[in-house]
């Protein structure tokens, strides 16, 4: 997993990008049959969307990510008295193994959480590195969080797809894991794996965006090399501000899974 989200991209990540509804984790917590005794592994965590709410629900949390900028605005998230459950480790879904030798079999995983930063990672080998470090019971939770702004079914959305496309060169096309077709892959992997009882659950509701937060969500999922310089922005923000409808707000449909999958 090797990703130019540092700086202020990181910066942008940790103020725009959305939590999760609480009835998903009472999904996970269900599903898993979590418990004030359990150890988590949140892969991928970002700044702590995810990370800092399920240290509420369990005995520890590992927040792994391989940047250290959205580890070290993580750790400002919690504050200075966050929880003292977390612990945050530099590290990639390639650096599994390492950890799983490292936890040894005294400390087996109740749950391994991925919100959506899968397809940033090679899930195949990830889904096999990760079955023998699972307690019974425990498994996989692969959440998505809404599709790209760029990719969903609004008129604004279509106006600033194209809008993007244009300033950058290239059809915008990722689906960030968020698609049917993304899920069912995930779903057959999860099985080829060897988990078993792998299902998906879904809760939809509408956000309302600001301008600013449209900007802030696009620079928060822009790579640092091609993110606009302090100097282009106005302009960019310009050219996006002329595409987008002159309304006040930007109606979003956010459609947020759970996708898992257990060992026996």
């Amino acid at each position: 997993m090797t990703v130019g989200f540092s700086g202020e991209v990181a910066e942008h990540y940790a103020r725009f990008r959305r939590g999760y509804p609480e009835s998903v984790l009472d999904t996970l917590q269900e599903y898993f049959s979590l418990t004030a005794a359990d150890c988590v592994l949140d892969l991928g965590c970002g700044t702590g969307q995810l990370t800092l709410p399920l240290a509420r629900r369990v005995r520890s949390v590992l927040g792994m990510d391989p940047e250290p900028d959205m580890l070290r605005l993580a750790r400002e998230r919690s504050g200075a008295r966050g929880p003292a459950n977390v612990t945050w480790v530099l590290g990639a879904d390639t650096d599994v193994p390492a950890l799983g030798a490292l936890l040894g079999r005294a400390s087996p995983l109740a749950m391994a959480v991925i919100g959506q930063a899968l397809h940033w990672m090679r899930h195949d080998a990830l889904f096999r590195d990760l079955l023998p470090l699972f307690r019974a019971g425990g498994g996989i939770a692969v959440l998505a969080n809404g599709a790209p702004l760029w990719q969903q079914d609004s008129d604004w959305s279509g106006a600033l797809r194209g809008c993007l496309a244009e300033y950058f060169g290239t059809e915008l096309t990722a689906s960030c894991g968020t698609a049917e077709q993304d899920r069912i892959r995930y779903a057959e992997s999860l099985k080829e794996a060897g988990f078993s009882d792998v299902r998906s659950t879904a809760v939809s509701y509408t956000e309302e965006l600001t301008f600013e937060q449209v900007v802030g969500g696009l620079y928060s999922a822009v790579p640092a090399e091609l993110l606009p310089t302090a100097e282009q922005r106005p302009a960019f923000e310009g050219r996006l501000r002329k595409a987008l409808p002159a309304v006040d707000v930007f109606p979003e449909q956010v459609h947020v899974s759970a996708l898992v999958g257990r060992v026996g």
